[in-house]
């Protein structure tokens, strides 16, 4: 066994002298120090050496696996050090960072809250999911009224009850904080809405609104126009002309619907404006005075306008989109325009 030893110990000294030429130290490590390797293989056979020669094979073994690991770490931190330095090539040209941003919708949220915030409202919020009596029978909306026909419903089951619906826009918030607070009241109400229609190039089944209110004494119709028509200016451009249509809304009377100029033909006529020179921008009206006595508020005393748009549709206005859905299709060349 010991000559065994000696044998491999001489042919160990030859591989250390030529290991830069036979395939490097990763060659010789596995020759002779893996699991099957040569030093191993005489380890393995030490139960066959004789008790009392044990001790002197086994001392020769280990010198042996000894003087084999420390050529190996040799070879290895020269290899090592004969490797080229990592360096920084500043003449490359700088890689572009891309930037996250809001998406067209938020970003249009957050600018009307802006906007109307600098002129004096607050913002409020209200659930999602409502009964029909803050949805539809505190804004006037009887149970046999017609105009409930105007909203298709979506209708969620809770229970026994079948008057929770999802809300069809966010007026409910209205008679939220007309119920829990006392005139002056000067809010506006953004946040998701649901309508069971047809998805189309006009119109979504989920989309965003913003509603404004305003109640104190001696609010007049003046003021309501005074102050879309300064929204519409903050929000679009500076010479935008600006007109209300006679229309009708069970919570407010009178009733109009708000129309703008079209800002990208400048009035002479396109297909977003659809040849007319105008656009449609919201609905609006004074409170009706069953709305307020609903919510516990004098008609006789107090009066107040509301008002109300889609975010969707006035941001497709103000990008010259013809299609609503392309919003909600995460193209990067339309996100990137926010």
């Amino acid at each position: 066994m010991l000559n065994d030893i000696s044998e491999l110990r001489k042919q160990i000294e030859q591989d250390i002298t030529a290991i830069a030429s036979n395939g490097g130290p990763e060659s010789f490590r596995l020759k002779h120090l893996v699991r099957k390797g040569t030093i191993a293989q005489l380890f393995d056979r030490l139960r066959e050496v004789p008790k009392e020669e044990k001790r002197e094979v086994g001392q020769a073994l280990n010198e042996l696996r000894t003087l084999a690991e420390g050529a190996l770490a040799e070879a290895q931190a020269s290899v090592a050090a004969a490797q080229p330095t990592e360096r920084v090539d500043v003449t490359l040209p700088g890689r572009t960072l891309y930037r996250g941003h809001p998406h067209p919708i938020m970003a249009a949220k957050e600018r009307m809250e802006e906007i109307f915030v600098r002129m004096g409202f607050a913002i409020a919020t209200g659930p999602i999911v409502e009964d029909d009596y803050h949805n539809f029978e505190a804004l006037n909306f009887t149970p046999d009224h017609p105009a409930r026909d105007m909203q298709d419903t979506f209708f969620v089951k809770v229970g026994d009850r079948d008057d929770i619906v999802l809300r069809t826009h966010t007026s409910p918030v209205q008679i939220r904080v007309m119920q829990s607070q006392k005139p002056p009241i000067r809010a506006i109400m953004p946040g998701r809405v649901y309508r069971n229609e047809a998805v189309s190039a006009r119109a979504l089944a989920e989309f965003h609104q913003v509603e404004g209110l305003y109640i104190d004494r001696g609010v007049t119709m003046a003021q309501l126009k005074g102050t879309l028509f300064e929204f519409a200016k903050a929000y679009y451009s500076a010479d935008v002309q600006f007109r209300f249509r006679p229309s009708y809304f069970p919570f407010t009377e009178p009733s109009a619907e708000i129309d703008i100029s079209c800002f990208l033909c400048g009035g002479a006529g396109c297909k977003i404006c659809k040849g007319s020179g105008w656009l449609e921008i919201g609905g609006c009206g004074m409170v009706h005075p069953n709305v307020l006595r609903n919510c516990g508020i004098d008609p006789e005393i107090y009066s107040g306008y509301a008002f109300g748009m889609g975010i969707e549709r006035t941001e497709m206005l103000r990008m010259g989109l013809d299609d609503i859905r392309v919003l909600y299709e995460n193209d990067v060349r339309l996100l990137e325009q926010a």
